[in-house]
């Protein structure tokens, strides 16, 4: 199985940038991984916000692939603690055959061709995050749960 970690638009901030690439270079130790950026919309001051949505569901459905398992970081969908969402990504290293696809939309959410491709949503929080952290605590949360699975000591219960 490889994790692709889908995201729309550049993260701003060299310091997310650094820390970002640190947990995706951890993340790759454990099985292939790549974090794919789609670029930000031209002109998106000139269009509605379901206009951006269509235009960025576009883009993030050109970048899947035949057997993908989608998954939507939404604000509604299922949470998890650190555990659980290791033995989630465990389960999917034995049932996803080819991509597991975690992805974060833009700024106002997911068109709804994306919605009708994912196979699921899940939430980091109830609360709201900047989609520049949320890329931050998603990969430090990916690298937390194969240090689970592999009974490393970066995460204490």
């Amino acid at each position: 199985m490889k994790i692709l970690f889908l995201v729309v638009g550049k993260t701003n901030g060299a310091y997310l940038n650094e820390a970002i690439s640190d947990y995706c270079n951890r993340i790759k130790f454990y099985l292939p991984f790549e974090m794919e950026v789609i670029p930000e919309l031209k002109n998106a001051k000139n269009l509605s916000f379901d206009q951006q949505k269509e235009k960025e569901g576009e883009l993030i459905l050109k970048s899947l692939q035949g057997g993908d398992y989608v998954v939507l970081l939404d604000e509604k969908g299922k949470e998890f603690t650190s555990e659980q969402f290791a033995g989630y990504i465990e389960k999917k290293m034995h049932t996803v055959n080819k991509r597991l696809v975690f992805i974060i939309g833009g700024p106002y959410g997911f068109s709804s061709k994306v919605y009708d491709t994912a196979s699921e949503k899940i939430a980091l929080s109830k609360m709201t995050f900047s989609h520049q952290m949320v890329r931050l605590f998603f990969v430090e949360q990916i690298y937390r749960a194969f240090t689970i699975i592999n009974g490393e000591p970066y995460h204490h219960s």
